[in-house]
C-alpha cells in the first residue's frame, strides 16, 4: 500500500499535527510520500519519507482552495497512492472535501482511529455531537482521510533513517486563471497555538460577566502556556471574539487538559470538547451538565478558584 501525506504549514513552519498524519501513514503503508504546497522547504530526514512532491510558487504562499487542490491532485496523479492523509483543520477540511469531489472517492474527516482490515482501511469518527462513534470502511481504490489533531502520536525521527534522502520532485502546475485570490491574512496578537492544536485550554463562559474578566484566564494560561477559549454564550455576549469559541458552532478541540470556567455545559459546547483527555470544570452550580463529562469538578466561584489555581501552578512551574 502507498500513502501520501499533505504537509500543512503556517508561516513557513510545519504544523505539528502533520507528524501525526505521518505516524498513521507508516502504520498503514509500506511506502509514504509527502505533498507540500507553498514557498517553504522542510527537513524530511529520518521521517521515512520516500518522495516529496513540492510546489514552491510564490503565488501559493497563502491558501487558495482552487490552486492548492490542483497542486495536490497533480501529486496524486503522479504518485498513485491508495490514500491521502492530512489534518482535519479548517484548511484540511476544505481541501480534502474538494479533492474527494474532484476525484470521486471516499472521504472521512475528523478520524480518531484508523487501521487496516485486510485490503481495506477502516476509520472511527465521532458523530451526533460526539454522542456516538461511527466505524467507516473505505472501499474506493483511492480515499482521503483527515485526522483530528492531538489524537495520534507524532512520528519520531528514526536514527536508522537519517541518512535516507527523500527524492524531491518540483510540481509544475499551471495556476488556473481565477478571481479567487487571498489578498490578506489577519493574524491575532497571541503567539499561542490555535485552539484546534493546543494541548492545554482554559475556557470561560457567560459567568465571566465581561471581556475584561478574561484577563484572569489569560494570566493563568500564561503560567502553563495554555490557550484561552470561550463558550458560545460568552462570544454572543461580546466577551470574546468568535475565533475563541469552542463548540459545535465554533472549534472542535482535543487537548490533553481542558479547564471549563463558568461554563454550564450546553450540548453544543460539549460537542466541541468532550474528547479532551482530561477535563476540569469550575462552576458554582453543582448540578451543571459540565460535571457529567468532567474528570475533576470544583464547585466554587471561578473568580476565587482560578487565581488560587494560578498560584499553585506558579509554584509547580517555578
Amino acid at each position: 500500500m502507498r500513502a501520501m501525506v499533505f504537509a500543512e504549514q503556517r508561516d513557513g513552519k510545519l504544523k505539528q499535527a502533520t507528524l501525526e498524519a505521518l505516524t498513521v501513514a507508516h502504520d498503514l503503508a509500506d511506502t509514504v510520500d509527502v505533498v507540500c504546497v507553498g514557498d517553504s522547504q522542510f527537513d524530511w530526514h529520518g521521517l521515512g519519507v520516500d518522495k516529496v512532491y513540492q510546489s514552491g510558487a510564490k503565488e501559493l504562499g497563502n491558501y487558495n482552495p482552487i490552486t492548492y487542490a490542483s497542486c495536490v491532485q497533480t501529486a496524486i496523479t503522479k504518485a498513485s497512492p491508495n490514500i491521502l492523509l492530512g489534518i482535519a483543520s479548517p484548511l484540511g477540511r476544505d481541501l480534502f472535501a474538494r479533492l474527494a469531489a474532484r476525484l470521486d472517492c471516499g472521504i472521512v474527516t475528523d478520524a480518531v482511529r484508523v487501521w487496516k482490515d485486510g485490503a481495506s482501511i477502516q476509520a472511527t469518527k465521532p458523530m451526533y455531537a460526539g454522542k456516538c462513534l461511527a466505524t467507516i470502511r473505505l472501499l474506493s481504490e483511492f480515499s482521503v482521510l483527515a485526522l483530528r489533531p492531538n489524537v495520534f502520536q507524532p512520528y519520531q525521527k528514526d536514527s536508522q533513517k537519517t541518512d535516507r534522502d527523500a527524492a524531491v520532485e518540483e510540481l509544475q502546475v499551471g495556476l488556473p486563471d481565477t478571481q479567487l485570490v487571498t489578498r490578506e491574512i489577519r493574524k491575532g496578537s497571541s503567539e499561542k497555538p490555535d485552539l484546534t492544536e493546543a494541548t492545554m485550554i482554559i475556557s470561560g463562559g457567560r459567568a465571566m460577566a465581561n471581556a475584561d474578566n478574561f484577563q484572569i484566564l489569560h494570566a493563568c494560561a500564561d503560567v502553563v502556556g495554555a490557550t484561552v477559549g470561550a463558550s458560545r454564550a460568552a462570544v454572543e455576549s461580546g466577551y470574546a471574539p468568535h475565533d475563541m469559541q469552542v463548540g459545535q458552532t465554533g472549534k472542535t478541540v482535543n487537548p490533553n487538559l481542558y479547564i471549563a470556567c463558568g461554563i454550564s455545559g450546553s450540548v453544543q459546547h460539549m460537542a466541541g470538547m468532550r474528547t479532551s483527555k482530561t477535563i476540569v470544570a469550575i462552576n458554582t452550580d453543582a448540578d451543571a451538565p459540565i460535571f457529567s463529562v468532567a474528570d475533576y469538578g470544583i464547585v466554587a466561584d471561578l473568580f476565587v478558584a482560578v487565581p488560587a489555581m494560578q498560584k499553585e501552578l506558579e509554584k509547580m512551574f517555578a
